[in-house]
């Protein structure tokens, strides 16, 4: 049961709920993970990936409410419960303590490809049934692939 109603069919409106609920989960675990990696890097490239993290955040926080919202307003209520994001996200677990910078950009390389290929699936899923949430998921993959690169060329 839903208290918002939908332009979406009760069938599209679960696909592209499941899509936005997992693009949720990405970015709340994204944003988590690089947030704590950023707390604990060191070495030589300190400054420019500690900052280069915050953008990652940055842009996972805005775009988690954009997705949150977007759930919301076609009647599925979007979950980002720290319960949910641990037991659903598919980015793994990032040590605890002290990082090297070298192996922080190679984290954040493996992390934002596995998101990156999620967000890519669910920009197929969300085509037919619901062009402005499929909008939405281009524009914040759009984002994630430009981090993606800076990191891939942070990491030679």
């Amino acid at each position: 049961m839903s208290v918002v109603n939908s332009p979406l069919s009760d069938g599209d409106r679960t696909l592209v709920g499941n899509a936005l609920q997992g693009a949720l989960v990405d970015l709340v675990d994204l944003s988590l993970i690089s947030k704590q990696v950023h707390w604990n890097v060191v070495g030589p490239r300190f400054r420019s990936v500690h900052l280069q993290l915050d953008e990652v955040v940055d842009t996972a926080r805005r775009h988690a409410d954009t997705v949150a919202e977007r759930a919301s307003a076609i009647g599925v209520p979007p979950d980002g419960r720290a319960s949910t994001v641990a037991k659903t996200s598919g980015i793994g677990e990032v040590q605890d303590g002290w990082i090297d910078d070298g192996e922080v950009v190679r984290m954040l390389v493996t992390a934002l490809a596995a998101v990156i290929g999620r967000m890519r699936e669910r920009i197929a899923a969300t085509a037919e049934p619901d062009p402005v949430s499929q909008d939405i998921l281009i524009g914040l993959t759009a984002e994630l692939e430009k981090h993606h690169w800076m990191f891939q060329a942070e990491s030679r």
